[in-house]
């Protein structure tokens, strides 16, 4: 394919996208010769909140019930998700992490949507054969922005397979990764666009890149950091996709990273290191955004005003 050949990019997608996807496919679409051609939205979920968990601002009954639902998979890590959701209901907005339905994403309004209810097997998902002959049929590249683990023919149905993030490094972090990095203390992150084959974390590499994480003071610092580096990746893996000088970089087996099962992170020497380092990272940034407003600076941070703001979406 030449350089100014269309391409036609599908989105895989739940009901709703979170607000770094929007920018990352609104980004992509600014570029000649690539349009946003189809998403294909899984209705096997169940119905989830978007804008209105956007807007929440106080806790409620049903976030007692939530917490001890999530205490009984979670077990320690639900104090870590406890105290995230404290923070937002203060003014940790993060906003990259808010809910748009699928009918308000303004970048779609004109794309085709396909629904569809994948056959699973555990925590894999595989498309039925009509959606798949349909993305075949009408998409050179698809992204996956939902569905889970997929596996199936969808991942050869386009020209370029599917594409997908990794907010890690492949060669060294799979599995949770950020959960793990901000454990490990480790002071830069990597993350990677994969074109999917049946492995976990190991395909083939369209793109990647790493960011500083010195400042980050919580866990969802580094998610906010490696969502906007993954905005801009998006669009340079599409673009390299449409180099025929191009050659995605295969990992080999051996030099794949180790693998870290979200049990790690259920255990109370993990929870209970992170959560640490996350009430420690704030009551730092609040101490040196005090000193810095004794000077005469004003703190940016939006966790450290007084004002009410919107709240941020759940991480798993």
């Amino acid at each position: 394919m030449g350089e100014t050949t269309p391409v036609t990019v599908g989105v895989l997608a739940e009901p709703f996208l979170y607000e770094w996807q929007v920018r990352a496919i609104e980004r992509l679409q600014t570029e000649d010769d690539i349009d946003i051609s189809l998403v294909v939205h899984n209705t096997s979920v169940d119905t989830v909140e978007a804008e209105s968990w956007n807007e929440k601002t106080r806790l409620e009954r049903t976030d007692v019930t939530k917490f001890f639902d999530a205490l009984r998979q979670e077990r320690a890590w639900t104090f870590v998700l406890a105290e995230r959701t404290l923070a937002r209901l203060l003014g940790d907005t993060q906003p990259l992490w808010h809910r748009h339905s699928l009918e308000n994403v303004d970048v779609l309004a004109d794309v085709d949507r396909l629904p569809c209810e994948p056959r699973t097997d555990g925590n894999w998902s595989e498309l039925p054969d009509t959606v798949v002959a349909t993305v075949a049929d009408r998409c050179d590249v698809v992204v996956r922005f939902g569905f889970g683990l997929v596996r199936g023919e969808i991942l050869t149905a386009p020209e370029y397979g599917v594409l997908s993030f990794h907010p890690a490094d492949i060669r060294r972090y799979r599995g949770m990764g950020p959960p793990v990095i901000f454990h490990d203390g480790r002071p830069r992150a990597s993350s990677t666009l994969q074109r999917l084959d049946e492995s976990i974390d190991g395909g083939e590499i369209v793109a990647d890149d790493e960011v500083c994480l010195e400042d980050c003071a919580t866990l969802w610092d580094v998610f906010d950091r490696l969502a906007t580096l993954q905005i801009r990746l998006l669009t340079d893996g599409v673009l390299a996709l449409r180099d025929p000088a191009f050659e995605p970089t295969t990992v080999p087996d051996e030099q794949l990273g180790e693998f870290y099962y979200r049990d790690q992170r259920r255990t109370v020497a993990f929870a209970g290191r992170v959560l640490a380092k996350n009430v420690t990272g704030r009551v730092r940034r609040r101490l040196e955004n005090h000193r810095s407003s004794t000077d005469g600076d004003v703190s940016t941070h939006p966790a450290d005003r007084t004002e009410t703001h919107q709240p941020t979406e759940t991480r798993d």
